[in-house]
């Protein structure tokens, strides 16, 4: 068996800040479970990387092979860790409309803040599982994506700046079907000095 070391080091579930806990309009109760399935992706990643280490690369296959279901499962385990640090940590604000930077750059791409909620709501309502404002950094704007697994983000060379989960175990609890209400509530808790801090990080210009 020919096999290759994947050197990796374990990683652990990012703690939530206590502002997570007292949400307008997703409660409590929502954002412990929600917790629990962004632990399982840390757990999953580890665990997939450790048997990567021992996978047998001559027997690669396309149609099946341990190397390729590893590989495969091991983006939908590294995405839903992503998608749920962002998720999380932009959490935790007072919402209403976008100051800063990410204000400017959403009025210039969209028009109007109106214009990018409605987009990104109906987009929201869209998706199977996911919808991200980005921003493209080949065509200098940004964009509000749809994706319908953790492993779906559609664009290359393209970073999220919000990230709306729309799985229904992040808002069964207190909304039972309503995702519409969710959203409005995701909205009302967005950390706008977050955000600003992710595009002064990657340098994103007007």
């Amino acid at each position: 068996m020919t096999s290759l070391a994947f050197k990796f080091e374990e990683i652990t579930a990012r703690e939530l800040k206590p502002e997570l806990y007292e949400l307008d309009g997703i409660s409590r109760a929502t954002i412990e479970a929600h917790y629990k399935l962004y632990q399982g992706y840390v757990n999953k990643r580890n665990e997939v990387l450790g048997r990567l280490d021992a996978v047998d690369v001559a027997s690669a296959n396309q149609v099946f092979s341990d190397l390729r279901s590893l590989k495969v499962d091991l983006t939908f385990a590294v995405g839903g860790i992503k998608n749920h640090e962002i998720y999380f940590e932009h959490l935790g604000g007072g919402g209403g409309d976008p100051t800063g930077l990410i204000g400017d750059l959403i009025t210039r791409d969209f028009g109007s803040v109106h214009n990018w909620r409605t987009d990104l709501k109906a987009t929201g309502m869209a998706g199977r599982g996911w919808a991200w404002t980005a921003y493209d950094w080949d065509e200098g704007h940004l964009f509000n994506y749809v994706g319908d697994a953790q492993n779906t983000y559609p664009i290359w060379n393209a970073t999220p700046l919000i990230a709306l989960d729309v799985y229904e175990h992040a808002y069964f609890l207190d909304y039972q079907t309503d995702r519409a209400s969710y959203i409005d509530a995701f909205f009302d808790n967005l950390d706008w000095s977050t955000v600003n801090d992710w595009v002064s990080k990657y340098q994103i210009q007007m």
